[in-house]
C-alpha cells in the first residue's frame, strides 16, 4: 500500500457514502493534540521562528505528519531539453512556467514528492509549488524586499494547503495566498508568477524549446500518486474548517482572485468570457490525484485563463483547485456554477 507522506501510517482509500463521510471526520479528529497549534511543542524544531508575530490564529495550523524539510524541496534542479524526454507521455501533467522567453515543465509526477522547486527562470528567482492536497500549482517570484529567498516545507497545513518555509528568516508562508503568517515576514506577500497546470504535450507545442525537470534523486519513486483516488473522495483530508455550498467540496474550480467558476461548467462550455478575462478548457491531460499512477489517471483536461488587451492575449494568475479550499481562502468569494 502506498504510504501517505502526511501521516506515518498507511493512507486508507477514501470510502464511499455515510459511513465515507463519518470516517472522514473521524480521522482528523483522533490526530494528536500535538497536530494542533502549540508554538511551545513547535519551538525546539524552530528556534529561529518568532511565534509573537504571526497574521493568523496559529489553531488554524496543523501538523500533516512530516517534520520540517521531511518532504524535501529541490534546490540544484535538473533539466533536459523537451526533445530528450523519453519518460513522460503525452498527457501527463506539469507545470509550465514562461519567464522572459525562457520556458521549462515540472512534472507534478515529480512534484508530489518535493512540493517545492527552488529555481531560476529568465533571470528571475522563481519558487514552484505544488500542494497536492489542494491541487493548487502557483509559481512565485522568490524576491522579497530586494532579498532572495530559499523556501522548504514546514510539515504544517493550514486549511489543508502547504505552509512554507523561507530559510532566511524561518518565516512562515501559505502557499495559496503567497502570504507570510508566522515570523519576521508576517505580512509580507510574494509576488505570483502566471503559469498553466497542462499536459505535457501542450507544453511541448507551445515551447519546443523548452526545458523539461527530471529526477536528481534516481532513488526516488516518481510518476506515483500517494493519495490514490483522492481528488474523487467525498471530502478533504486533514481539513476542518467549514466546506461551500451548492458545490462538492471536491470538485475542481478555475479560481482568479476572489472569484472561481466550477471545472463541469468550463468543461460543458468550453470557454467563458468575462469582460476581458477568457477561460478555456481543452480535454487531455491526466488527474494527478486520481490513479497510483499518474500517467493512467482520468482526463481531467487542460484550463487556460488569459486576458484580452490590444496586443492579443495575456496569461493570468489563476489557480485549479478544489472548492473547498477557494472557500477556505475566499469565504466570501463566489463560484460559478451554472
Amino acid at each position: 500500500m502506498e504510504q501517505d507522506f502526511r501521516t506515518e501510517t498507511p493512507r486508507p482509500r477514501p470510502a464511499k457514502g455515510r459511513r465515507g463521510a463519518a470516517l472522514a471526520v473521524a480521522a482528523v479528529l483522533a490526530l494528536p493534540a500535538a497536530a494542533g497549534a502549540n508554538p511551545m511543542f513547535w519551538a525546539g524544531e524552530w528556534p529561529n521562528t518568532d511565534f509573537s508575530r504571526h497574521s493568523v490564529d496559529l489553531a488554524e495550523i496543523m501538523s500533516g505528519g512530516p517534520p520540517k524539510d521531511g518532504i524535501p524541496s529541490i534546490d540544484d534542479p535538473r533539466f533536459v531539453p523537451v526533445s530528450e524526454v523519453t519518460d513522460l507521455t503525452d498527457t501527463e501533467p506539469v507545470i509550465g512556467v514562461t519567464v522572459n522567453g525562457e520556458a521549462r515543465a515540472y512534472p507534478l509526477g515529480i512534484l508530489t514528492r518535493h512540493e517545492i522547486v527552488n529555481d531560476t527562470i529568465g533571470g528571475v528567482p522563481v519558487t514552484v509549488t505544488y500542494c497536492p492536497l489542494c491541487n493548487s500549482s502557483i509559481v512565485f517570484d522568490r524576491r522579497v524586499d530586494g532579498q532572495v529567498l530559499d523556501f522548504g516545507t514546514t510539515g504544517k497545513l493550514r486549511n489543508s494547503d502547504l505552509v512554507m518555509y523561507d530559510r532566511q528568516t524561518e518565516s512562515w508562508w501559505q502557499q495559496f495566498s503567497g502570504q507570510a503568517i508566522v515570523g519576521k515576514m508576517t505580512g509580507k506577500t510574494l509576488k505570483m508568477l502566471p503559469s498553466r497546470q497542462e499536459s505535457f504535450a501542450r507544453f511541448r507545442a507551445r515551447a519546443p524549446n523548452g526545458k523539461v525537470l527530471v529526477s536528481n534523486q534516481p532513488f526516488r519513486r516518481y510518476g506515483i500518486n500517494p493519495y490514490v483516488r483522492y481528488d474523487s473522495a467525498p471530502f478533504p483530508f486533514l481539513f476542518r474548517g467549514d466546506l461551500p455550498e451548492g458545490i462538492a467540496p471536491m470538485v475542481r474550480v478555475v479560481a482568479v482572485g476572489g472569484e472561481a467558476w466550477g471545472l463541469p461548467l468550463l468543461r460543458k462550455k468550453g470557454t467563458i468570457v468575462r469582460g476581458d478575462l477568457v477561460l478555456s478548457w481543452e480535454a487531455g491531460q491526466n488527474s494527478a490525484l486520481d490513479t497510483r499512477v499518474i500517467r493512467r489517471g482520468r482526463d481531467v483536461g487542460n484550463v487556460v485563463v488569459q486576458r484580452r488587451d490590444g496586443n492579443g492575449f495575456e496569461d493570468v494568475v489563476h489557480d485549479v483547485t478544489f472548492a473547498f479550499v477557494f472557500h477556505a481562502f475566499h469565504p466570501e468569494g463566489t463560484i460559478h456554477t451554472e
